[in-house]
């Protein structure tokens, strides 16, 4: 954990190790910047070749330099060591930048360089912001070398990046959508400084009247997910709206795993799971993150009514079908007000919704638009204006009434503005009086109803008492791996879920006895190999003696049989839960539909436990498959209350001991009256007690 320091935000004097006459290299270029975007501060260079660089005296080594706050260095990594024991032991540096390659991401030799200059900043109470970055902007000065340079907003967006390309890029497309930006941290390697830091920062010092309430993030890593959930969660609580990318979103390869769970989770879920729990809106591209972005810089939807206006069918088409896939509504308009407004615009024209008031549509009639749509429409909640040109004519009077109406209506207007060559002035001019737009309603509807369908992150719970007792002495008891099919079942009734009675058999001669604890049908499934359905290890529908003693010899001789579980046959709605320990992250908890369906169909909600019975409700009615679980066509569906606690009981579970490596319930079978767990698997590892 390390802190922001003063002097990286505000520093009193700047010195540019590797500086230079040539702007195209990252020392000419951050000294450029410095110098024309208004550091007022005292600022100095380090190049042995130059007494004079941009206007700027340049001393020949560090040792020479006076006092200096904060340090960006542009020069090779194998020289970057020395440079900052000089500058952090001898000339009380405080907060460094570095741009230079060559360290982390080449290998060993590159991450003990890196360390190295890290534990000499931390030694001396300072700041490292990299290697291998772009820098930093703040409003005092901007330390950095490539990108555009936005202007400095103080209700802006605030972002960090991990890579300094992707923060290059993200700022090429929010500002030509006119975001604006307050403080941008391109931390490269995070050497010292890393995503997690920063979110302590902006949660630490956060101010309602002062403090950006747009964070936006693009991490390569997660390195600390408590620490992360703290502060984002915070910052949430405190009105701030995060978006983030977290790249590598595919898990190369399967894992060698044994059960359902272990093939399906990994740690691209568990991060999904991390943001959701943080109250972070998961972006899978920078189009998608810009947009959110934009989105947050409206007021907040009250319903997901909304009305289409277009004065081109096409886009108002795919809006429309992009937001009703999302689960918006685009309400039918008719009656009075319908035809009253239908008399104010061309023949031709429709208000049905979308309101397609043409090509030849004027600025006069989207004002009376959006004044019905304000003031008529009560079954409308927001408005999306899509307005673009041929090129034959100025849409400068268009752009106006929109800006008037957005500064007056008490419903949100979403403006989606086509084109940016043809209509370029148009649109600056537009931007110029505070307004962000938006280029494309496929992506707009998308995000739109991304934004309006995200849960706030739900309460951390308190967990049903179990017998913990019961509970730490299986596991004391137990090996490593899968756990005997009765500690699996004793461990759940532990925790109170319900298990299917059942018996342990190793010869024929025990079954006859089962027939007045156990009543008929039976299912027996074999003991030892993993994947019972594929190797032939489960025998249903058994009524009969002679027809266990059939199953028994033909399951007994499987290879690697170790024993044959006779077990009572339900019936219901199969349904599955399991977790899987994913490191760092902690425990990550699933469901699904259950039987084979769940490897089918990888229908699964995933979250970070612990789960209440909130988050669990809201994890089963995002499945697909929730119909089902309602009742479907006439079929029983699964208590959704039971399944529900069953979630937060294993979460109890899993709190009780942590040396669970992966568990998988599957299938639970279910009805309106029971939920009950008929096959599972526990493995545990005694060394492996991480804790999140």
């Amino acid at each position: 954990m390390h802190k922001i320091s003063a002097a990286l935000l505000n520093p009193k004097s700047i010195v540019v190790v590797g500086g230079s006459n040539d702007t195209s290299k990252p020392g000419g270029k951050v000294l450029y910047n410095l110098i024309n975007n208004g550091f007022l501060g005292e600022l100095l260079v380090v190049n042995p070749k130059e007494t004079s660089i941009q206007g700027v005296s340049s001393f020949p080594n560090c040792q020479d330099l006076p006092q200096v706050d904060l340090a960006i260095i542009a020069i090779a990594a194998k020289y970057a060591e020395e440079t900052i024991r000089v500058l952090s032991q001898e000339k009380n540096c405080k907060a460094f930048i570095l741009f230079s390659a060559g360290f982390g991401e080449i290998g060993e030799e590159g991450k003990k360089l890196e360390a190295s200059c890290a534990a000499m900043v931390a030694a001396n109470g300072g700041t490292l912001i990299g290697p291998n970055c772009i820098g930093v902007i703040t409003e005092k000065y901007k330390g950095v070398f490539a990108g555009p340079i936005p202007a400095y907003d103080p209700m802006g967006c605030d972002c960090v990046s991990e890579s300094g390309a992707t923060m290059v890029y993200i700022l090429e497309m929010a500002i030509a959508r006119g975001l604006k930006f307050r403080d941008i941290f391109s931390i490269g390697n995070g050497a010292q400084i890393g995503v997690e830091d920063i979110l302590e920062y902006w949660d630490e010092t956060f101010d309602p009247e002062s403090s950006s309430k747009i964070k936006l993030l693009y991490l390569e890593k997660v390195t600390d997910p408590a620490r992360f959930m703290k502060h984002a969660r915070s910052l949430y609580q405190k009105g701030c709206r995060l978006a983030a990318i977290k790249s590598g979103a595919t898990d190369e390869g399967s894992r060698a795993v044994s059960s359902h769970t272990g093939a399906l989770s990994g740690s691209n879920i568990a991060v999904s799971a991390l943001f959701r729990k943080s109250g972070v809106i998961r972006c899978s591209s920078r189009i998608e993150l810009v947009y959110i972005a934009a989105i947050f810089n409206f007021s907040a939807l009250k319903g997901n009514r909304i009305a289409v206006i277009t004065h081109a069918g096409g886009p108002g088409v795919m809006l429309t079908d992009e937001l009703i896939k999302g689960g918006m509504q685009v309400p039918h308009l008719d009656g009075p007000k319908a035809e009253q407004l239908l008399s104010k615009l061309f023949p031709g024209a429709t208000v049905a919704n979308p309101i397609d008031f043409l090509a030849t549509g004027t600025a006069e009639q989207l004002g009376d638009i959006l004044d019905a749509v304000e003031n008529d429409f009560e079954q409308i909640d927001a408005a999306v204006v899509v307005f673009g040109t041929t090129g034959m004519w100025k849409v400068d009077d268009v752009y106006k009434v929109l800006h008037e109406k957005m500064a007056t209506s008490t419903k949100p207007i979403f403006p989606i503005l086509p084109s940016m060559i043809q209509a370029a002035e148009e649109v600056s001019m537009f931007q110029s009086m505070g307004h962000v737009n938006f280029t494309d309603e496929v992506s707009f509807g998308y995000t739109l109803s991304r934004v309006y369908r995200r849960e706030p992150p739900f309460d951390f719970p308190v967990l049903p008492k179990i017998d913990i007792t019961t509970i730490r002495e299986i596991i004391a008891h137990g090996e490593e791996g899968f756990l005997p099919p009765n500690a699996v079942v004793n461990l759940l009734n532990a925790v109170g879920i319900k298990t299917a009675k059942q018996t342990i058999i190793t010869s024929k001669t025990e079954i006859s006895a089962m027939v007045e604890d156990i009543g008929f049908p039976w299912v027996l499934k074999v003991v030892g190999p993993v994947h019972k359905t594929e190797s032939g290890g489960v025998i249903l529908n058994i009524n009969t003696i002679e027809q266990a003693y059939q199953a028994f010899e033909k399951l007994i001789n499987i290879k690697d049989a170790e024993a044959v579980l006779l077990q009572k046959q339900l019936m219901g709605t199969e349904v599955f839960i399991g977790a899987s320990k994913e490191v760092p992250f902690g425990h990550v908890i699933l469901c699904g539909l259950g039987g084979i369906f769940v490897e089918i169909f990888q229908d699964v909600s995933s979250a970070i436990a612990p789960v209440g019975e909130d988050e669990a409700l809201s994890m089963i009615r995002h499945l697909k498959c929730y119909p089902i679980i309602q009742g479907y066509r006439g079929k029983e569906g699964v208590n959704e209350l039971f399944f529900a606690d069953t979630l937060v009981r294993l979460s109890a579970l899993l709190q009780a001991a942590p040396e669970i490596l992966e568990l998988d319930i599957n299938p639970l079978l279910g009805n309106a009256q029971e939920l009950i767990a008929v096959d599972a698997r526990i493995a545990i590892d005694k060394n492996y007690n991480f804790q999140r």
